[in-house]
């Protein structure tokens, strides 16, 4: 057996960390700005400690595109380096200039970025030579030229150098040359460099000329050193935010309001969050939340840095303690993230409650375009739920709102049920739903109006957090039954009555695509319609939850099953049982006679077969005849329904009031009602 170290050198690490340390060529830019950046920085440090104490000059970065030549030069004129720091810093991979600096300097160098010691080497994904050409800021140092063709193998030389900081000159390659363009170094910079710390210029200012855009001799300075979310929120106005918001999201209309993050303990975190307008299709975009760390943008995805609702709102968070990848193209998953996740949620209920209380009408004002946020939020994260159930409210359908101590309070007398259960019964659409709405108000109940895109599942939630409480969509059922009472009302008919007006009902039902019909019998009051749609409130729900999901599953798949729910009481609907069972019963009574004949015959075999422990009975032909008997019977029936048209009349009223008539049954049932005008 033997033992050993495995080598690690830069003969095999180099092609690695070349062609694979970032998923996407062009944050190059990025980390040799953000390296340039640094230097500026650390010179700015130096000098106010009083270790360097000659001019600063002109502290910024310059970005030069010369495409002739080839090359993408980033400039500074900051710290610089000499054969040492070269030594150091450039031919000892992974050791960060940064890192080291901000251990001696940690109380007031809190803006340098670098971390891995790794971002130069992102310039060899794009180039097939860069020259570093520096001049270190110490007294007496030489100036000093490296260049490296990507290779293990470089080359270092003094030279002459009036200007103190470092030029890197990338070489680029022929497979890159879409960053020899200078529209394309201009976004790139305005995509990740925007707010950097540091005046960063790039190109000149243009103007139109002669029918042309051409350059002038200003410098362009393509970001903002000083973004607001640095500023204090009390040197700021509703302008300054404003304008802010349209500068990160042009061609958005005004945010309904923002959070402004400043903490620095046990964290450093700051930022402004804006909560934008959402329509009711929630047709939203989960990446616009913009992650900077020191200024230096580093990815849209924040879903493990922002709470999970939080993913629908825009602006930006700045955090150097948010911990990143190597490449800091991803977040590394962790206590310290979990801790700002909870801490920006946090601050985000504070704020609604405040709003709640300070100004309850505005709030209810706003109410409609923010419950979206304030929905999911309850949905996916429990604390938030805890403090949102305070401001949280619903709305009835004549626009009065209530907080969920308030609603319970209003309708706990009137609609409390035999079970001693609180019915919160709602609409979905109040135009489509009206009959229904007016049904239940006229006996003294409150219709809630719940019509947005994640209703569905905040009901669920509130059926599981709040005691005794259960929502029932106004169309669920008759009006009497929406809220049991008492047991079950007695539709006057007896059993026989009930068998012949259910087939002849049933037999009536037109035919709708991927639906189910039941027909069931209750004696309301005489005013009321002679017949009802509903739908059942379990399946329907379930069925509605299945459709929002990937796939479906199994409830997606199931047809619509509505019941039909006929008023016996209706004096129509009498007349229509009367008729029936002067015109039907005779002939009915002796078939089920038979029937019941038949059947106590096949029972009465199966027992003494049961009793002689032999095998089944054989009853097939009994079950024939009676399966012949049942068919005479309906057949009957049917064919009597045929010649009532008020039957087919009274469940197309009902259809129609559900929208469920349409297409060629509507046309038939405009038809028919002409013809009973006659």
């Amino acid at each position: 057996m033997a033992t050993g170290k495995i080598g690690v050198t830069t003969e095999n690490i180099f092609p690695i960390i070349k062609k694979f340390l970032y998923s996407d060529h062009e944050i190059f830019l990025r980390e040799l700005v953000s390296n340039a950046i640094d230097a500026t920085q650390k010179l700015k440090t130096l000098s106010s400690f009083g270790e360097f104490k000659g001019e600063l000059g002109e502290m910024n970065v310059k970005v030069s595109v010369d495409k002739e030549a080839g090359t993408l030069t980033i400039s500074d004129h900051g710290i610089g380096m000499d054969a040492d720091d070269i030594e150091k810093y450039i031919n000892q991979i992974a050791f960060s200039g940064a890192e080291e600096f901000l251990q001696k300097y940690k109380d007031t160098a809190n803006s340098i970025i670098g971390h891995f010691g790794l971002g130069f080497y992102s310039a060899f994904m794009v180039s097939k030579k860069v020259v570093i050409k520096s001049l270190s800021y110490k007294e007496g140092a030489k100036a000093v030229e490296w260049e490296c063709d990507g290779s293990p193998e470089y080359e270092m030389k003094e030279i002459e150098k009036s200007q103190r900081g470092t030029d890197v000159i990338l070489y680029i390659d022929d497979d890159n040359k879409e960053f020899l363009e200078q529209a394309r170094i201009d976004n790139l910079l305005k995509k990740y460099c925007r707010f950097l710390p540091v005046p960063v210029i790039s190109g000149k200012e243009q103007e139109w000329k002669d029918g042309k855009y051409v350059d002038t001799d200003k410098d362009k300075v393509v970001n903002a050193s000083e973004p607001l979310w640095t500023k204090k929120p009390t040197e700021l106005t509703d302008k300054d935010y404003l304008e802010f918001y349209h500068e990160l999201m042009p061609g958005m209309e005004d945010p309904m309001f923002w959070i402004h993050l400043n903490v620095d303990y046990p964290f450093t975190l700051t930022g402004i969050l804006y909560f934008p307008k959402i329509r009711n299709n929630f047709d939203v975009q989960k990446n616009r939340i913009q992650l900077y760390c020191n200024q230096v943008y580093v990815t849209d995805q924040v879903e493990g840095v922002v709470p999970e609702f939080m993913t629908l709102m825009q602006g930006v968070i700045d955090s150097p303690d948010i911990p990143l990848n190597v490449s800091r193209s991803y977040l590394q998953a962790d206590q310290q993230v979990k801790k700002i996740s909870a801490y920006i949620s946090k601050k985000v209920a504070e704020k609604l409650d405040k709003m709640f209380k300070d100004d309850r009408k505005s709030f209810e004002s706003k109410w409609d375009d923010i419950k979206v946020f304030i929905e999911y939020g309850m949905l996916t994260d429990e604390k938030f739920y805890e403090s949102a159930k305070k401001f949280f409210l619903l709305k009835d359908i004549n626009n009065t709102y209530y907080t969920l101590e308030e609603y319970h309070t209003l309708v706990e007398a009137e609609q409390t049920d035999k079970d001693n259960n609180v019915i919160y019964l709602y609409a979905t659409d109040p135009t489509a739903q009206f009959t229904y709405i007016k049904a239940a108000e006229e006996k003294g109940y409150n219709v809630l109006l719940m019509d947005g895109q994640l209703d569905n599942h905040i009901i669920g939630l509130l059926e599981q957090k709040l005691d005794k409480v259960r929502f029932v969509r106004v169309d669920a059922d008759i009006p009497d039954r929406l809220i049991v009472k008492s047991d079950s009302m007695d539709a006057g008919l007896s059993p026989l009555q009930t068998d012949i007006m259910t087939t002849v009902f049933k037999s009536q039902i037109p035919e709708v695509e991927n639906t189910q019909f039941i027909v069931s019998f209750a004696s309301l009051s005489p005013d009321a319609a002679p017949a009802t749609v509903t739908q059942n409130e379990f399946m329907r729900r379930m069925k509605e939850m299945a459709q929002m999901q990937s796939g479906g599953g199994f409830y997606s798949q199931m047809p619509d099953s509505y019941e039909i729910i006929v008023n016996t009481a209706q004096p129509s609907v009498k007349k229509l049982v009367e008729l029936a069972t002067s015109s039907l019963q005779d002939r009915v009574a002796p078939i089920r006679s038979e029937i019941e004949t038949l059947n106590n015959e096949i029972t009465s075999k199966q027992k003494e077969k049961k009793e002689d422990n032999n095998s089944a009975a054989d009853t097939t032909e009994l079950q024939n005849k009676v399966s012949g008997l049942r068919n005479e019977e309906e057949n009957l029936v049917s064919e009597y329904a045929k010649e009532q048209p008020k039957v087919r009349q009274i469940i197309d009223l009902a259809l129609l009031q559900s929208n469920l008539l349409k297409g060629k049954n509507l046309n038939e049932f405009i038809k028919r009602s002409v013809s009973l005008l006659d």
